[in-house]
C-alpha cells in the first residue's frame, strides 16, 4: 500500500509547475518581448535518421481502436512477424505465458522483443512476459515496431526488436472517450479515457474493465466434470501528466496500476497477476536535447495447478513478488546538420522471490515448501551516430553492457523443515559489447533501399534461471548456470511509394541467436531449460498499404525458415523448427468509411502449422480467421453504435497440445457496444 501511496508523487509534484505556467506575470516595468510558444507533446525525442535504414512497421490509432477483439495484442497481429508464445489471447492463456517476439525467434515463454510504454520498458520484472491486460489500446497514439536486434536504450532487451507504444496526445483525443459492449457469452468490457488542459499541460486517466465467464479451452471430446470455462476478471487505471518546466523542458509522469485474475482449464485452476507503475521522464528539447527516464515496478503472480488426471490442487505458487527498477539518460549535442549524435547510459534491476507450496495429488497433504528467486543487472553504455550524405544515410551505433547475475537460488523443504533441495547459484558479472550499423539510400522520390547487420543480447530472467513449472503432466525444470542469448544479424530490403497512396515495403533477413534458451525435453514429461548451441532464422517481411478513395487495404506476411542447431547433449534437435514457431503468417484488413464516422472492417488472418515441443511430435494445426468491426454513428451524438466479430469462420484454434491433450483459443464470438468521443 505504501508503494500505490508513494507512486503516485511524480504527477502530485507537477502541480508546481503547472500553476507556476498560469501564475508568470510581466512586471509592468519589463520591456516586452515576443514570447517563445511553449508547446508540450507528452512524446520523447524526434526520431532520428537511422529510423529510415532498419525494417519499421507503424501502426497509427484508427488502426489501434478498431480491433475485433479490443484488446492490443490483436493490433500487434498485423505486424509481419509478430508472435505470442502463444496463439490464444490475453483472456484465455495463463499471464507468465505471454511473451512476445519477432523474427521467428520465438520458443518459449520469455519475450524476446523489447516492449516500452512512452519509452519505459514493460516486461515484467521475474518472468519477462508482458502484462499484456494492463494496456488499453484506446490509450495509444501510435505503435512503432522496429524489427531486428539491437537499440540504444534498453538494447539489452531488443534482441528481436523494439516496439514502442506512444500514447496519445490531446490533439487527438476530445476531452471524454468512453466505450461499454458485450458479447453474446455475457462477457463485458468497459473503458474510459479522460484528458483536461491544465495551464499549459494535461493530465489523461485512463481506465479500463473487463470480464466473463470465458469459454471451455477443452476440446468437448476431452472435458471432465472438472473442466470449466476459462473466466477472466481484469482492471486497469492510470493516471499520465505532462507538463512543461520551461521553454523547451517538459515533465512527464505516469502511474499505472492493474489486476488480472483468471481461471483456466479446471475448476480451481486460478491464476492473478498484478502490478503498481511509476514513471518520471524529463524530455529536453533544446540544442543539447536529451530524455532522462526513471521508473519503478512493483508486480506479482500467483498460479495454482490442478492435477489432470485427479483434479485435485498439486501446486499452489501463491505468491511470486518482483520489483524492476531502471532509468536512462539520452544526451544528442548539437554537432551539426548533417549528423545526430545519441550518447547515454541506461540501467535495469530486476529481483523477486517465488513462494509455492507442493500437495500430494492423491491425498492431498502438503509435500514440499519451495522458494526460489535471486537478481539480475545491466548497465548500458551506448553511442551512435546518423549520418547524412545527400540521399545517403548512414548509422553506427555501439553498446556495452555489464551484466550481473546474483543471489540466484531454490531451496525445497518438507513439513517438517527437512531440507530436500538446494541450489545455489553462482553470482556472475561480464562486459559484453553488441553494436549495429546499416545506410538507406533515396534511390528516387518515391524508393529506398536500405541495409543493416546488428549483434544484441538478451539476460535469462529469473524465472528461466531459478523457477521450476508444471503444465501437468509435464514438469519444466529451472537452470541457474543459463548464458545469455545473443544476437548476430542482417537485413536487406526496401520501401516503395507512390503518389496515388500505394505502400510496399520487403525485407530479407538472417538473424541467428547463440546460447537461444529453450525447454529442452530430457524425457517423457519432463524438460529443462537449456541454452542451445543457436537458433537461426531466416526469412522475408512484406507489407502492403494502398488507399483509394474511402477504400484502404492494409497487409502483410512473413515468412520463416527457422530452425535448431544443435550439438552433444542436444545434437538430435539439430535441423528441427523450434516450438511455437510458423513457418508462414499472414494478416490483410479490408476498410471502408462510406461517410464521416462510419468505419467498415474485414480482417483475414493466417497462421501457419506450429511445433508444441522441440522433438516434434505434436503439431498445432494451422488456422485461419475473419474478423469484422463496424463502427455507425448515432446522428451528431459523439455516440457510436459498434458491432465485431471475432473469429467469424469458428475455426479451430489449437493453442497447445501436449500428447493429443489440446486447448483451443476464441471460438467465434459476436460483440455489441456503444462508445463515445472516439
Amino acid at each position: 500500500m505504501l508503494l500505490r501511496h508513494s507512486a503516485c508523487a511524480p504527477v502530485l509534484l507537477l502541480c508546481a509547475p503547472l500553476a507556476a505556467q498560469e501564475a508568470q506575470e510581466t512586471p509592468d516595468t519589463a520591456t516586452p518581448q515576443p514570447a517563445k510558444e511553449i508547446i508540450v507533446t507528452g512524446r520523447g525525442l524526434a526520431q532520428t535518421p537511422s529510423a529510415a535504414i532498419y525494417a519499421v512497421t507503424t501502426l497509427e490509432r484508427g488502426r489501434i481502436v478498431a480491433s475485433a477483439s479490443g484488446r492490443i495484442e490483436d493490433v500487434l497481429l498485423n505486424v509481419a512477424g509478430f508472435q505470442q508464445f502463444r496463439r490464444s489471447d490475453s483472456r484465455s492463456s495463463n499471464p507468465s505465458a505471454q511473451g512476445v517476439t519477432l523474427r521467428a525467434l520465438g520458443g518459449n515463454a520469455t519475450s524476446r522483443a523489447l516492449v516500452l510504454l512512452d519509452g519505459v520498458p514493460v516486461a515484467d520484472p521475474f518472468f519477462g512476459y508482458i502484462p499484456l491486460s494492463a494496456i488499453a489500446p484506446e490509450s495509444l497514439g501510435q505503435i512503432r515496431v522496429t524489427h531486428g536486434g539491437g537499440s540504444g536504450p534498453f538494447g539489452a532487451g531488443a534482441l528481436a526488436g523494439t516496439i514502442e507504444l506512444e500514447s496519445a496526445a490531446p490533439a487527438s483525443l476530445r476531452p471524454l472517450l468512453a466505450s461499454a459492449a458485450i458479447n453474446d457469452r455475457a462477457e463485458t468490457e468497459a473503458s474510459l479515457l479522460a484528458t483536461a488542459q491544465i495551464g499549459r499541460g494535461f493530465v489523461t486517466a485512463s481506465g479500463r474493465w473487463d470480464r466473463g465467464a470465458g469459454f471451455n479451452t477443452t476440446p468437448a471430446s476431452q472435458l471432465t466434470p472438472a473442466s470449466v470455462d476459462a473466466a477472466f476478471d481484469t482492471w486497469q487505471t492510470g493516471l499520465r501528466a505532462v507538463a512543461p518546466l520551461g521553454r523547451d523542458l517538459e515533465v512527464q509522469a505516469r502511474v499505472n496500476l492493474f489486476r488480472d485474475a483468471r481461471t483456466l482449464r479446471f475448476r480451481g485452476a486460478d491464476s492473478t497477476s498484478e502490478g503498481q507503475d511509476a514513471s518520471l521522464r524529463i524530455i529536453g528539447r533544446g540544442a543539447w536535447a536529451f530524455d532522462a527516464l526513471a521508473y519503478v515496478q512493483a508486480r506479482d503472480f500467483s498460479n495454482i495447478v490442478i492435477n489432470a488426471t485427479r483434479f485435485t490442487r498439486a501446486l499452489d505458487q501463491r505468491r511470486t513478488p518482483s520489483t524492476g527498477l531502471g532509468g536512462k539518460i539520452e544526451l544528442r549535442p548539437p554537432v551539426g546538420e548533417a549528423h545526430t549524435l545519441r550518447i547515454g547510459a541506461d540501467y535495469r534491476r530486476a529481483s523477486g522471490e517465488l513462494q509455492e507450496e507442493a500437495y500430494n495429488a492423491v491425498t492431498g497433504a502438503l509435500t514440499e515448501r519451495r522458494r526460489a528467486g535471486g537478481a539480475t543487472a545491466n548497465l548500458g553504455l551506448f553511442i551512435e551516430d546518423d549520418w547524412r550524405l545527400g540521399a545517403l544515410t548512414l548509422t553506427g551505433g555501439l553498446r556495452a553492457d555489464h551484466i550481473v547475475i546474483s543471489d540466484t537460488f531454490y531451496r525445497a523443504v518438507n513439513p517438517a523443515g527437512t531440507t530436500v533441495s538446494n541450489v545455489v547459484g553462482a553470482d556472475r558479472s561480464d562486459w559484453v559489447a553488441t553494436w549495429r550499423a546499416g545506410a538507406a539510400y533515396q534511390a528516387s522520390e518515391h524508393l529506398r533501399l536500405r541495409g543493416a547487420a546488428y549483434t544484441g543480447i538478451r539476460l535469462p530472467t529469473l524465472n528461466e534461471l531459478t523457477r521450476p513449472f508444471v503444465v501437468f503432466p509435464v514438469v519444466t525444470e529451472a537452470n541457474a548456470a543459463l548464458a545469455s542469448e545473443r544476437l548476430e544479424g542482417f537485413e536487406a530490403g526496401l520501401d516503395w511509394q507512390t503518389d496515388a497512396g500505394l505502400q510496399i515495403s520487403l525485407t530479407a533477413f538472417d538473424n541467428r541467436v547463440k546460447d537461444a534458451i529453450a525447454n529442452v525435453t530430457q524425457r517423457p514429461n519432463l524438460r529443462r531449460r537449456e541454452n542451445l548451441p543457436a537458433i537461426a532464422a531466416r526469412g522475408i517481411e512484406a507489407g502492403l498499404g494502398a488507399q483509394v478513395g474511402r477504400l484502404s487495404l492494409n497487409a502483410s506476411l512473413a515468412y520463416s525458415d527457422a530452425e535448431i542447431e544443435g550439438s552433444g547433449a542436444s545434437l538430435e534437435l539439430d535441423g528441427n523448427r523450434p516450438p511455437h514457431v510458423p513457418r508462414w503468417s499472414g494478416s490483410a484488413t479490408l476498410a471502408w468509411q462510406p461517410a464521416a464516422g462510419w468505419q467498415i472492417a474485414a480482417t483475414l488472418r493466417h497462421v501457419a502449422a506450429q511445433f508444441e515441443d522441440d522433438l516434434e511430435t505434436d503439431v498445432l494445426a494451422p488456422a485461419t480467421t475473419l474478423d469484422a468491426f463496424v463502427a455507425v454513428p448515432l446522428g451528431r451524438s459523439g455516440f457510436a453504435l459498434v458491432l465485431r466479430g471475432e473469429n467469424l469462420t469458428d475455426t479451430a484454434i489449437i493453442t497447445r497440445n501436449a500428447g493429443g491433450s489440446i486447448d483451443l483459443g476464441i471460438p467465434r464470438t459476436g460483440w455489441i457496444g456503444l462508445r463515445y468521443g472516439f
